[in-house]
C-alpha cells in the first residue's frame, strides 16, 4: 500500500513563543503587586491553546480565562482545572456538574447563576460585578442579596468598558469595584484587561487579565515599548500571470488592469481569516517589497501586483501583515478580529 504523505501546506502560521513568554512577563511586571493571569479563550485568540498555554504556564501564569465550558478540556490538558476560570458561568445543572468534575471555576454572573451554583453543591467560584459595561455580572444593587452571601468567592471581578481610551469612566469603574468589594466577601480583586494594565497599578488590584497584549496587540501607547509581535503569517504564490490592459481581476472584475501587468495568485483568503476588509488598499510583502492587493479577496485566494517583485514565481513565500499594531491601521478590522478570525487551515499548518 502506498504511504499517504501529506504534502507541505501553502500557508504558515508561526507563533514566536519566546515573544509570548516575554509579553506575559512584561505584563506581569507592569501589574505591580498584582499577578497577571491570561485570557486564552477563542483558542488562545486564534494562535492555539496547545501552543500558547504551556508557554504561559512555564512563564509563571497560574490563572487562565476561557469563555465557554467547551474550551476547558484543551486547557486542562496543560494546567490544573482549578486554575481555569469560565467567564460565561453556569446556566444548567450540567454546567455545574462539569465544573466539579474538571475543577474549572465558574464566574457567577447573576443571582440565578448564584442560586443554581449553591443549590447544586456550591464551592469555590468567582463573581462578576457589572460596573458599567452592561454585558455580564450582577448589578451593584444586588451585592447584599442572600444568593451572593452564600457564595464562596475567590475572585471578585469587573470589566472595563473603555480602557483603551482616556475617559473618566475608567476611574469610576475602579471605584465602583472597590465599593462592591466592601460589601462582598472575596479573596482577590480583578479589573484590568490588557489596556487596563496600561492605565497603571491603581487598576491592577490583585489579579490582571491580559489577553490581546499577550499575543502582540498594543491597546494603549503605554504598552508599546513592552510588547513584542507574536504571530507571523506567510502564504505561497500559486501562480503568476500577465494581464493585458482592460483585463479584470477576481469576482465582479472590481480591478481592471490599466496597462500590462504581472500579477500573482496567493494561497490565502477569507476562509483563513484574511477578510475582504483587508483587500484593495493593502498589500502583501516579499523581503520588504510591497505587493498591492488587486480585486476582491476570495475564499482561498488573493491576487497581488508583482510590479515590485517580477522575479517571484509559483512556490515563493509572501509575508501577510499580521503585526497587530500595524495591520489594524490598514483596514477596518480591530486587532482582536485579526487574531480571532484566523482560520483552521492556518492553525493546522
Amino acid at each position: 500500500m502506498t504511504e499517504r504523505v501529506l504534502p507541505p501546506p501553502t500557508l504558515r502560521l508561526t507563533v514566536d513563543t519566546e515573544a509570548l513568554a516575554a509579553n506575559w512577563c512584561a505584563l506581569d511586571a507592569l501589574s505591580g503587586g498584582a499577578s497577571a493571569g491570561a485570557a486564552v479563550k477563542a483558542d488562545a485568540y486564534g494562535l492555539g491553546v496547545e501552543t500558547c498555554v504551556p508557554v504561559l504556564r512555564d512563564a509563571g501564569c497560574r490563572t487562565f480565562f476561557v469563555a465557554h465550558w467547551s474550551e476547558v478540556a484543551p486547557v486542562i490538558a496543560h494546567v490544573p482545572g482549578d486554575q481555569i476560570a469560565v467567564l460565561h458561568g453556569v446556566l444548567t445543572e450540567a454546567d455545574c456538574a462539569y465544573a466539579r468534575a474538571t475543577g474549572a471555576v465558574p464566574v457567577i454572573n447573576s443571582l440565578d447563576q448564584a442560586a443554581l451554583w449553591t443549590a447544586t453543591g456550591g464551592g469555590r467560584c468567582h463573581l462578576m460585578v457589572d460596573t458599567g459595561i452592561n454585558r455580564l455580572g450582577i448589578a451593584l444593587g444586588e451585592a447584599g442579596d442572600p444568593a451572593v452571601a452564600a457564595l464562596e468567592i475567590d475572585i471578585l471581578m469587573s470589566h472595563l468598558a473603555s480602557a483603551d481610551e482616556r475617559t473618566a469612566m475608567n476611574r469610576m469603574q475602579a471605584e465602583l469595584l472597590s465599593e462592591a468589594a466592601e460589601a462582598i466577601p472575596h479573596q482577590r480583586l480583578s479589573l484590568a484587561n490588557s489596556a487596563g494594565i496600561g492605565l497603571g497599578e491603581s487598576f491592577a488590584f490583585d489579579l490582571t487579565r491580559p489577553g490581546l497584549a499577550l499575543y502582540g496587540g498594543v491597546p494603549r501607547e503605554e504598552l508599546a515599548g513592552h510588547i513584542r509581535p507574536v504571530a507571523r503569517v506567510e502564504a505561497q504564490l500559486l501562480q503568476t500571470r500577465n494581464l493585458a490592459p482592460g483585463e479584470g481581476v477576481g469576482y465582479n472584475a472590481t480591478f481592471i488592469a490599466p496597462t500590462h501587468m504581472r500579477v500573482g495568485t496567493v494561497s490565502i483568503g477569507y476562509a483563513d481569516g484574511f477578510l475582504r476588509a483587508r483587500g484593495p488598499g493593502n498589500a502583501l510583502f516579499h523581503q520588504g517589497r510591497a505587493l498591492p492587493i488587486l480585486g476582491k479577496v476570495s475564499m482561498d485566494m488573493v491576487v497581488v501586483d508583482l510590479a515590485a517583485a517580477r522575479d517571484l514565481a509559483a512556490g515563493d513565500w509572501l509575508d501577510v501583515p499580521w503585526n497587530l499594531a500595524d495591520a489594524a491601521q490598514q483596514n477596518a478590522l480591530s486587532a482582536y478580529e485579526l487574531l480571532t478570525t484566523i482560520g483552521p487551515r492556518l492553525r493546522q499548518s
